[in-house]
């Protein structure tokens, strides 16, 4: 199993979404900081960053705090089995259409990058100078909001 495999959905590598705190530090250990939203921010959460390894693990509070999102910059990211940091915008879309995901919305941000979003498939891929930097990927959501808890 590789450990900065992405699966839709599902998670990352050993990382399940639904996972509780205590499964998750019992796979990663303590945290370098741990983050609270603000009290203005619409979901409260909590944002565990593992600096070294590249990674922010997010706990939403209404789904008693289970893992629920993954933002990495890891250099060893791959979905669907292909190394994808690095990328081209256009190899990435390559990628996703290979695997029957068409017709993500993109919005150039005002720092210059682009967000390249499947929305259904809930993944965010962030492209600076035309090349993959980071992926935020979380939980499916069904069509009537319901979390769709991996099995």
């Amino acid at each position: 199993m590789e450990e900065n495999e992405i699966t839709l959905g599902t998670g990352m590598g050993p990382l399940k979404f639904g996972a509780s705190m205590d499964e998750v530090r019992a796979l990663m250990g303590e945290p370098e900081e741990i983050e609270e939203s603000e009290e203005d921010d619409e979901f409260e959460h909590q944002a565990w960053n593992y600096l070294e390894e590249g990674y922010s693990l997010y706990f939403d509070r209404e789904d008693d705090y289970r893992l629920s999102c993954i933002e990495t910059d890891h250099p060893g990211l791959r979905l669907f089995g292909e190394p994808i940091h690095g990328k081209s915008q256009a190899a990435v879309e390559d990628l996703m259409s290979r695997h029957e995901y068409n017709n993500p919305e993109m919005e150039r941000m005002e720092t210059g990058e682009v967000r390249l979003s499947y929305e259904k498939e809930m993944i965010d891929l962030y492209f600076d100078e035309d090349e993959l930097q980071f992926v935020n990927f979380g939980v499916f959501i069904s069509d009537d909001l319901e979390v769709q808890w991996p099995s």
